[in-house]
């Protein structure tokens, strides 16, 4: 298989942004089981170890859990899930209004533009 990395960011960052995606879009539910490590790196098409590597990441900030010989999980808490959330919308507005204003469009600008939308 494999995924389309970008050549500009870690792909073990892309592979946490992908997951994470997954978990706040719900393809991903609280308590379910995630694919095996092996499975995520035949699916990446990339190294084990990157994968395991990705997946700490996401347990260090609590997303998901390890269940000892069970596998990984995603995390029950709804308020880690949905600051994580947060976060991400955060970030993608303010990633919008960066390139609006390099556009040389004021805020005001940008917000009569989607107004009209």
């Amino acid at each position: 298989m494999g995924y389309d990395f970008d050549n500009d960011t870690p792909i073990y960052l892309q592979i946490i942004e992908h997951i994470k995606m997954q978990i706040i879009n719900k393809e991903f539910l609280p308590n379910d089981k995630l694919p095996s490590v092996r499975e995520l790196s035949f699916q990446y098409g990339v190294n084990p170890n990157t994968i395991q590597k990705a997946l700490q990441e996401l347990e260090d900030i609590g997303l998901i859990f390890t269940e000892r010989t069970n596998g990984k999980f995603v995390t029950s808490n709804l308020e880690i899930i949905e600051k994580i959330r947060q976060e991400t919308i955060d970030n993608i507005i303010d990633d919008f209004f960066d390139s609006m204003l390099k556009l040389g469009l004021s805020r005001n600008d940008v917000m009569k533009i989607l107004n009209k939308r």
